[in-house]
C-alpha cells in the first residue's frame, strides 16, 4: 500500500468532534503528511456525527460528493456514526477505511500501513487512552477547542452518543496543564470541551472537579482566556460560577443544555433535573455574572409535547435571561427509547414549535446586544478579516483587524446584524472642525 501524502478533513457535529478533527490534523501532520484541499487530497477523513437521522444523511452525501469530486482519493470514515453502523458506511463508493471512536488514535498508523489487525475498525470498548487529546498549533486557526473529557453516563431516552462515545472518562490534570501550556504560547483563547464536560474528574476514587482544574490552570499557565464549552446545569456548582465569576481570566459564558421547560416532558426525556432546579442554576449564574452569556439546547416535538406542554416549556424559556439558544427539531434516532415511545408530534408541528422559540431566541439576544452598546468589551480576534467575538460570546466586527489570534479591547457603537460593530476610533477624518471667530 502506498502512504498517502495529502489529507484532507471534514468535521461534522459538536465542538468534541471538532475538537477530535484538530487533535488528529495535529497527528498526521505530526508524521509527515500535509493538510490539503479535498481536491488534490490522496487522502480524505470524514469525522461523523450520528446525533440525528439527518447528520447520517450528511455524512453520507458528503462521502459520494467526495468521492465523485476526486475519485482517486482513498476515503476514511470515523467518528460517531461510523462506531454506530460502520457496514452501512464501508458498502458507500470510495470508503476504504471505517474507524470507530474506539479506535480513532489509531488511524495515522493505519492510514500510513503499519500493521494492524483490520482495514475495517470496530470496536465497543473504552478506555481513558482510547480518544484523542492533543492539538498542535493549527495555521491560521483561532479559539482551538481541547478536549478533555469523553463518553457520558447519563442515558437520556433520545440520545444515542453513550453508546458511541462510551463511559464517562477524562484526560488527567498533569496532561492538559501541559497541553493548556503548549497552546497559550500561540493562542490566547482555548476552550475546554467534552461529551459531558461537568463531569471531569468524576471517577472512583478522584476527588476533583472542574473547578479545581480551572484552579490549576489559572495558577500554572499563560493562559489569557479559558472558555468553557456545554456543561450540563447541575454541574454548574457554586464553586464553579463562583470561581467563573471572580476570574476575568474565564470567559463569562454559561452554556447550559435545557431540551424542555415541561417537567413532564423532562422525565419523558430522563432528564435528571426538573425545571425549578435548572432555574436555581441559571439564575444563580446571572446574578454572579450580570452580563455573561447564558445559552441553553432546546428540543421541540419530543413524543408527548402536547401544545400545553409547549406552551409550558415557551414560557419558562421566556421567564429566564437567555443570551441566545440552540434549538433542534426531535428527530427519531433508531435504538433510542424515545424512537419508540408513543405521542408523536407531527413533523410540521415540530417545525412549527422551532420557529416559534428561535423567535423568542432572537428576541432576547437583540436585548442582550442592545445592552452592550457603549460598553467596552474583551475580544479575541477571528479568522476572517474584521471579525471577533468577546468574552460574552457576542461576534463584533472590529476597526483596524490586526490578524486572528489577538485579545483587544472595544468599546461597541453599533448593532451590526446578528452582532455588534466596534464604535470608529477618532481620526483626522472624523475629528470635529474647531472653528473661531
Amino acid at each position: 500500500m502506498i502512504a498517502p501524502s495529502r489529507f484532507y478533513i471534514q468535521n461534522f457535529g459538536c465542538r468534541a468532534t471538532q475538537a477530535d478533527g484538530a487533535a488528529l490534523e495535529s497527528l498526521l501532520s505530526g508524521i509527515g503528511l500535509t493538510a490539503s484541499e479535498p481536491s488534490s487530497a490522496d487522502l480524505v477523513i470524514l469525522n461523523t456525527c450520528t446525533v440525528t437521522s439527518a447528520a447520517d444523511s450528511d455524512a453520507r452525501l458528503a462521502v459520494r460528493r467526495l468521492h465523485r469530486d476526486n475519485p482517486n482519493a482513498r476515503i476514511l470514515v470515523t467518528g460517531c456514526y461510523a462506531q454506530r453502523a460502520p457496514a452501512e458506511l464501508a458498502e458507500l463508493p470510495g470508503v476504504e477505511w471505517v474507524v470507530g471512536n474506539s479506535h480513532k488514535s489509531q488511524i495515522p498508523e493505519i492510514v500510513t500501513g503499519a500493521p494492524y489487525h483490520s482495514h475495517l475498525h470496530v470496536g465497543d470498548i473504552f478506555t481513558t487512552n482510547d480518544y484523542l487529546t492533543a492539538v498542535g498549533p493549527l495555521p491560521n486557526r483561532a479559539r482551538p477547542n481541547l478536549k478533555i473529557q469523553d463518553g457520558c453516563h447519563n442515558r437520556c431516552s433520545f440520545c444515542i452518543i453513550p453508546s458511541v462515545r462510551g463511559r464517562n472518562r477524562f484526560t488527567p490534570a498533569d496532561q492538559i496543564v501541559e497541553q493548556v501550556q503548549r497552546l497559550s504560547d500561540r493562542y490566547p483563547e482555548i476552550v475546554l470541551t467534552g461529551i459531558n464536560l461537568g463531569r471531569w474528574g468524576r471517577e472512583t476514587g478522584s476527588s476533583l472537579r472542574l473547578a479545581d482544574l480551572l484552579r490549576r490552570l489559572l495558577a500554572e499557565t499563560g493562559v489569557q482566556r479559558l472558555r468553557l464549552s456545554s456543561v450540563e446545569p447541575m454541574d454548574f456548582s457554586d464553586d464553579l460560577l463562583g470561581l467563573m465569576a471572580e476570574s476575568p481570566r474565564i470567559a463569562r459564558h454559561v452554556h447550559a443544555p435545557l431540551q424542555s421547560g415541561s417537567d413532564e416532558v423532562l422525565r419523558r426525556m430522563h432528564r435528571k433535573y426538573r425545571p425549578r432546579h435548572y432555574a436555581d442554576r441559571i439564575l444563580k449564574a446571572r446574578a454572579a455574572m450580570p452580563d455573561a452569556a447564558i445559552g441553553a439546547d432546546v428540543m421541540t416535538g419530543f413524543p408527548g409535547e402536547t401544545e400545553a406542554k409547549f406552551e409550558e416549556s415557551r414560557a419558562f424559556i421566556a421567564s429566564l435571561p437567555f443570551t441566545y439558544l440552540h434549538v433542534f427539531t426531535y428527530s427519531e434516532r433508531p435504538g433510542t427509547p424515545a424512537a419508540s415511545m408513543p405521542g408523536a408530534v407531527p413533523m410540521q408541528t415540530r417545525r412549527g414549535r422551532n420557529r416559534v422559540l428561535r423567535e423568542l431566541a432572537e428576541a432576547k439576544n437583540r436585548e442582550f446586544r442592545v445592552s452592550m452598546l457603549n460598553r467596552t468589551l474583551s475580544v479575541v480576534t477571528l479568522e476572517q478579516p474584521g471579525a471577533a467575538l468577546s468574552d460574552n460570546y457576542l461576534p463584533v466586527h472590529i476597526e483596524g483587524w490586526p490578524g486572528p489570534n489577538q485579545m483587544r479591547s472595544v468599546r461597541i457603537g453599533s448593532l451590526d446584524g446578528a452582532g455588534l460593530r466596534e464604535q470608529p476610533r477618532p481620526g483626522p477624518m472624523n475629528l470635529p472642525v474647531l472653528t473661531g471667530k
